[in-house]
């Protein structure tokens, strides 16, 4: 016999006691007895009360396990290596389907031009009212762009032989000699854009062309230069410039656009096996952020899978000691392997397009990191250059000193190399932040009005509208290929809100661009020209001197000719862009693979191949090419994504609902 246990008093409150031992002797028989006891001695409301919270448990239990279970079933049915790729975040634009091209379909004729079946509507620009006069016009344009600022205002309160420079060379200042050179993130946003299309349309005729023509570029590079930075075509060899598959990784966003599974399926075969960025190798900041940086947050955005992002961000990390300066003006160069920073060997300058065309990428990278630092440190360069004496109008000069944080070579203004992607920056960082950052527009609206007043100017014969360069205020009609770049730039900010005759002088520079082209004998602009401004004489509009006859199958028109065609529905600016496809073709296509810059662009029976083919050909190029002859606003549209300046699409920040 077991004592008898002493009855439990009875209490006015509930009092449940669990036994999670053997009592006494290890009975078994004894706890459940006396459980059973001490439940007869609890009153009935007692009870009640514990039976009522034993069943409101069990269900919600039940719930939880029944939530779980269909998360694990969507996980599981998965297979292992479609869990081991795919990001959380889904894809923005559908997986690439087999495009329906063929080298063999293009047998020496190229298509002709598609019937058009359907029209865009007109964009939602400002168009003035026909009859005002020029004063009125002047008032109109300031109200604009005084609203514009004044809304965001609103908006804010409430919430190589030297440097190269995109692929041109770069002496180095007179007098001097250029030596040989070898934290815990938060959980990713969403990178989903609206306005993307759940269908991937079929590609059209034009289009089919360029997936012939990257195919055919791509086959080159996959054969004689493969994993390497440049394809040189002729030789069928190749050059590095960083030893990080440049052109591949460039490349990425091109085909997967294109609709290229195979090629694209390959490559990020590569740069999951093969690209390490722990070497013992110089790259230049910019060139390295505009088309490494870019191009892998970019395959990102647009295919979904981690692996792109993982690499961005390792990458960022090793170009941020570039900003350990004494102004916090960053150096052109860094070693990604060591960390060691420097400026090019002959100056301590950096160029101010180079500090200030880093800011889309490292704000980006932040964004989806959760690690504030990429952006700061690159918005502490647009603050210092901002605040700056030594503008003209808004106009910046070429030059910035990494030490004394101020500008140098004072008193030269160009929009072409050193300076341009200043200018586009300024506009496409207040796009991609939500049309915040009041500061930005005001420093582009009021570059716009200097670049009016000094450096515009119109041809003789033909009264071309073009951009020169002052130097010490004496005006020189030179404007490089570069500058192409302003239309496009100038319809994307109409677009978004900003004065009306931002789209009317892009247009005008849209003319003068394809001019540079038309009046070549290949059709294909020189890397310079110079416009004539005597009336009197018999010279043609467009001169060129001999240093500048190369061609070095920049993007600069086409992309402009994509913006304004995709802004105005005119199908000219496709046409135009089809005839200068067929000039790439004709005199730059190399029949092994690839496509090859040349020498003269004034010599169609030799226009002598310079045995180089730049990342930026398949990566901007025919990128542009092929979104210009799409008729499709909602692929990659302009109010979900902003294009860096090496033509990488990143999504523009949603703010908010109720923002």
């Amino acid at each position: 016999m077991y004592p008898t246990p002493p009855p439990a008093p009875q209490r006015d409150f509930i009092s449940v006691t669990l036994s999670l031992g053997r009592s006494y002797d290890g009975s078994k028989s004894w706890r459940r007895r006396s459980c059973w006891r001490k439940w007869k001695q609890l009153s009935r409301l007692q009870r009640n009360v514990i039976l009522f919270l034993l069943t409101f448990l069990m269900l919600c239990g039940l719930v939880s396990y029944i939530g779980v279970a269909d998360q694990w079933r969507a996980v599981n049915g998965r297979s292992a290596e479609e869990r081991k790729v795919r990001p959380a975040d889904p894809p923005v634009l559908p997986a690439p389907q087999k495009a329906d091209a063929n080298p063999e379909n293009f047998p020496g004729v190229l298509p002709q031009k598609p019937r058009r079946h359907f029209r865009r509507r007109p964009p939602n620009l400002q168009i003035r009212a026909p009859g005002k006069d020029s004063e009125d016009r002047r008032q109109d344009d300031t109200q604009r762009r005084d609203e514009a600022v004044g809304d965001a205002r609103r908006e804010e309160n409430t919430q190589r032989t030297a440097v190269s420079w995109r692929g041109a060379v770069i002496e180095p200042q007179p007098g001097t000699e250029l030596p040989s050179r070898k934290a815990e993130a938060p959980p990713k946003p969403s990178s989903q854009a609206p306005g993307i299309q759940n269908q991937a349309a079929s590609p059209n005729e034009r289009q089919r062309a360029v997936i012939d023509a990257f195919r055919h570029a791509w086959a080159g590079y996959r054969k004689f230069a493969w994993g390497h930075d440049e394809l040189k075509p002729v030789s069928r060899s190749f050059s590095e410039w960083f030893g990080l598959g440049l052109t591949l990784i460039d490349a990425l966003d091109t085909m997967w656009i294109l609709g290229l599974r195979k090629e694209f399926e390959e490559a990020r075969k590569w740069v999951s096996k093969k690209l390490r960025f722990q070497k013992d190798v110089d790259v230049n900041l910019f060139e390295s952020t505009i088309r490494i940086l870019g191009g892998l947050l970019s395959a990102y955005h647009l295919s979904g899978d981690d692996l792109f992002l993982k690499k961005a961000e390792d990458f960022g990390n090793r170009l941020m000691p570039a900003f350990q300066t004494p102004s916090k003006i960053p150096y052109s160069d860094v070693n990604i392997g060591t960390g060691a920073a420097h400026p090019p060997r002959w100056t301590s300058d950096s160029t101010v397009a180079e500090v200030t065309s880093i800011q889309l990428e490292f704000r980006e990278l932040s964004r989806l990191t959760g690690s504030k630092k990429f952006q700061e440190a690159a918005e502490e360069v647009t603050r210092r250059v901002h605040s700056l004496s030594g503008k003209k109008d808004g106009l910046v000069p070429m030059f910035i000193n990494t030490h004394s944080g101020l500008f140098t070579h004072m008193g030269v203004f160009t929009l072409g190399a050193r300076a341009d992607s200043y200018y586009e920056y300024l506009l496409k960082q207040w796009i991609q932040g939500g049309k915040k950052e009041t500061q930005l527009v005001e420093d582009y609206l009021e570059a716009i009005e200097g670049i009016k007043r000094h450096l515009l100017r119109r041809s003789e014969p033909r009264k071309l509208t073009f951009v020169g360069e002052l130097a010490h205020g004496r005006f020189s009609a030179k404007m490089d290929h570069l500058v192409c770049f302003l239309p496009g730039t100038l319809a994307l900010g109409a677009h978004h809100g900003l004065p009306a005759d931002h789209m009317e002088l892009a247009r005008a520079l849209m003319d003068t661009c394809y001019q540079m082209n038309r009046q070549m004998e290949t059709g294909l602009s020189p890397e310079i020209v110079h416009f004539n401004l005597y009336p009197q004489s018999d010279q043609k509009d467009v001169q060129v001197k001999p240093a500048d006859k190369h061609n070095l199958l920049r993007p600069e028109t086409v992309e402009s000719l994509f913006y304004l065609h995709r802004l105005t529905g005119d199908p000219k600016y496709q046409d135009w862009g089809w005839q200068i496809l067929q000039s790439f073709n004709t005199y730059t296509r190399v029949p092994s693979g690839g496509y090859s810059s040349i020498s003269n662009v004034q010599d169609p029976l030799n226009p002598q191949p310079r045995d180089k083919m730049e990342s930026f050909f398949l990566g901007e190029t025919l990128k542009y090419l092929y979104l210009l002859f799409s008729d499709d606003p909602d692929l990659l549209s302009l109010d979900a994504y902003v294009f860096n300046t090496e033509a990488h699409p990143l999504p523009i920040w949603v703010p908010p609902r109720g923002a």
